[in-house]
């Protein structure tokens, strides 16, 4: 079977789900209801080098919180969300023997 799903696209969706997750954990530790959130995320490789050329990722949450609630919301979990956290600062991935 052939597609054009990666292991690239796993990543992007790996920092979807993540801040998708905190923004729920952090707006029920806020008291802050959530009708809904959408996360979407993109970004590219370099294939010559395998290289990530970046991901970014946008926000919408349904919710009748202020809207000044939300933004602040929305800026602590970009603070907070582990997996762009770790990408953002790099890490290392190695193959250990078994």
């Amino acid at each position: 079977m052939r597609s054009v799903f990666s292991g690239g696209h796993v990543l992007n969706l790996a920092v979807a789900a993540c801040v998708l997750n905190d923004l729920y954990r952090e707006a029920e530790t806020a008291g802050l209801a959530l009708r809904g959130v959408r996360v979407r995320a993109e970004g590219g490789f370099d294939t010559s080098r395998w290289v990530s050329t970046g991901i970014s990722y946008t926000v919408e949450v349904d919710s009748d919180a202020p809207q000044a609630l939300i933004d602040a919301l929305v800026a602590a979990v970009d603070e907070v969300a582990e997996i762009p956290q770790a990408l953002r600062q790099g890490a290392a991935v190695t193959r250990s023997a078994e």
